[in-house]
């Protein structure tokens, strides 16, 4: 039989690949031929040719948004959600196989929302932009068909803004929902009722967060929410936190091409860079002398830009500068953020002007005046004593013996593995991204191996202990491992939310003996991010077998583990939290 497999899934990247993957693969094992299309916000993978679509037998349909089949007229079609496809992607496509129709012209077009269904817009966007960003989106949006509410989102990822809201949907809306761990601009939602919460609560309680979003919304005046917002909505007491990450977001990309190409410059050898005119000092230029000096006035503008919106950039810029330059580094430079971006603020509330000259204050008295304190406080009364800080801790992460190493390994991947994505993970994982700047390397390989044992653990426990877990569980097992691999810590959350006391100090005692045999094997790691995939790129990492076994030990300990202490159960897991 010739199949042709088409995915569209609301935001492209996790659900659509992993679907079309595991049908494909199903499909192989039936022994049909298989062509497969990949839809994406932005693009189309793999197209279908014409003369691949006249050949087919059966057209199988995996979406969970508007898709246009005009082109499919005439061939036996079969529509589905991933959630469906994903239960067992074989009986799936048997059953697809026996209940195709006939598309007609009529059957392309798009049903008409029905009236009164409850309208909802909403944004996705966490610190990497990678993994929650995404999964929360589909969370949401499968949630959403199972209730029949009308629902958009827009995904804030780490390749910019997709499936942005259209100005029309946003008025029609009856609540607009923001699940943001960061900072995201609002002003286009004045007057709409606005609901917060976090990337985490959103995939783990998708229809609840719904729910709590039509009840609990508050009308947005001036960019703010209205203050008795109940329910998830981010107070004050949440706010240090949210700018932090904002900052650390903006920053990621800027560690991460400095670090590849500091990296890519010790091809040509360590030391090679100190030549003059070769390519390796040149590399070594634009990755460690500008991209790297760029580092910490990114993360100390766009924390203050968190705080303040644009009139904070410039000053928190200045300040961030002025850390690299003292000798604060990133510890300077989030100091620097906050005075930046309080500083802003407090212009812009409590220094009264003219009406004919307030129109000047953004972009002239505020970035002028918070500049100058921002300067001040940096110079007289913060670099010299932060600077002093950061090189003592740096000089004890140089120079600390192995048992230090383990502690500080073990806390590292102890904090990776506690909530799999949440506040203690971002933490850990921005103060290793922070010590990039101080060339200290080794806590980023330990935070970043600890972070993919978790899921590739619970892959690892669903191979060894099969009968353990239903099929679904066995599927997202797949899943967990190939997420895992590419340092997503979440794609362990599914297990987790159902198992949570057998799950969580399964993956922390993993975790904590990867992050400490990286340091004790003295792994460094340039690199942020990127997983396993990292040690393809020559001289990103030291020591990589030391590294790989490191990973393979605590990936085996969380696995065994969770395989023996699991109860077998047979109910599904739910994968709308894994897609």
């Amino acid at each position: 039989m010739n199949l042709l497999i088409v995915t569209a899934c609301p935001n492209g990247m996790v659900t659509s690949v992993l679907t079309s993957r595991l049908l494909e693969a199903a499909a192989q094992r039936l022994g049909w031929s298989t062509a497969v299309e990949v839809h994406d916000p932005k693009a189309i993978g793999s197209p279908l040719t014409p003369a691949q679509i006249a050949n087919a037998d059966l057209v199988v349909v995996v979406k969970t948004g508007p898709l246009s089949l005009q082109r499919f007229v005439g061939k036996r079609v079969a529509q589905s959600t991933p959630s469906e496809a994903l239960l067992d992607p074989e009986a799936f496509l048997r059953g697809a196989a026996e209940a195709a129709t006939e598309l007609q012209a009529a059957d392309d077009a798009e049903p008409t929302p029905a009236t009164g269904k409850p309208k909802l817009v909403a944004i996705t966007a966490c610190p990497t932009g990678v993994a929650h960003t995404f999964m929360a989106a589909e969370a949401l949006q499968q949630a959403a068909i199972r209730k029949g509410y009308d629902l958009q989102v827009e995904t804030r990822g780490s390749v910019g803004a997709r499936n942005v809201l259209e100005p029309q949907a946003i008025e029609d809306a009856d609540v607009v929902l923001l699940a943001a761990d960061i900072e995201v601009d609002v002003a286009r939602f004045a007057g709409k009722r606005v609901y917060r919460c976090g990337t985490g609560v959103a995939l783990k309680q998708p229809e609840a967060t719904l729910d709590r979003a039509l009840k609990e919304g508050a009308v947005l005046s001036g960019g703010t929410a209205a203050s008795d917002a109940g329910g998830e909505q981010k107070g004050e007491k949440t706010g240090v936190y949210k700018h932090l990450l904002t900052g650390v977001s903006y920053m990621l990309p800027m560690v991460v091409a400095g670090g590849l190409l500091i990296a890519l410059s010790f091809v040509f050898g360590i030391e090679a860079f100190k030549e003059e005119g070769t390519l390796a000092a040149a590399l070594m230029k634009i990755g460690g002398e500008t991209a790297f000096q760029l580092m910490v006035p990114l993360l100390a503008g766009y924390i203050a830009y968190s705080i303040a919106d644009r009139p904070g950039l410039a000053p928190g810029m200045i300040g961030g500068l002025l850390a690299g330059t003292l000798g604060a580094g990133f510890i300077g430079g989030i100091i620097a953020g906050f005075v930046a971006g309080y500083a802003a603020k407090a212009v812009s509330r409590w220094i009264p002007l003219p009406a004919s000259i307030e129109s000047l204050k953004p972009i002239l008295i505020i970035p002028l005046l918070a500049s100058l304190v921002t300067g001040l406080v940096m110079i007289y009364i913060v670099g010299t004593p932060v600077a002093k800080l950061l090189a003592g801790l740096t000089e004890f992460l140089d120079t600390m013996g192995t048992s230090n190493a383990i502690l500080l390994g073990l806390l590292l991947g102890t904090m990776m593995c506690v909530d799999l994505g949440g506040p203690v993970n971002k933490a850990a994982y921005a103060f290793s991204v922070g010590l990039l700047a101080s060339q200290s390397y080794a806590p980023m390989a330990a935070t970043m191996a600890a972070g993919m044992v978790p899921p590739i653990g619970m892959g690892i426990a669903t191979l060894i202990a099969r009968r353990k877990f239903a099929q679904t569980e066995r599927e997202a097992g797949k899943a967990a491992l190939v997420l895992g691999c590419c340092f997503i810590s979440e794609g362990a959350i599914p297990f987790a939310a159902k198992d949570p006391l057998r799950v969580i100090p399964a993956s922390i005692a993993g975790g904590a003996l990867t992050g400490a045999l990286s340091m004790a094997f003295g792994a460094k790691l340039l690199a942020p991010h990127g997983g396993l995939f990292v040690l393809l790129i020559p001289n990103a990492i030291n020591h990589a077998l030391l590294y790989l076994v490191a990973i393979l030990a605590g990936s085996l300990v969380t696995g065994v583990i969770y395989a023996v202490i699991k109860r077998p159960e047979a109910q599904p897991l739910a994968v709308s939290a894994a897609s």
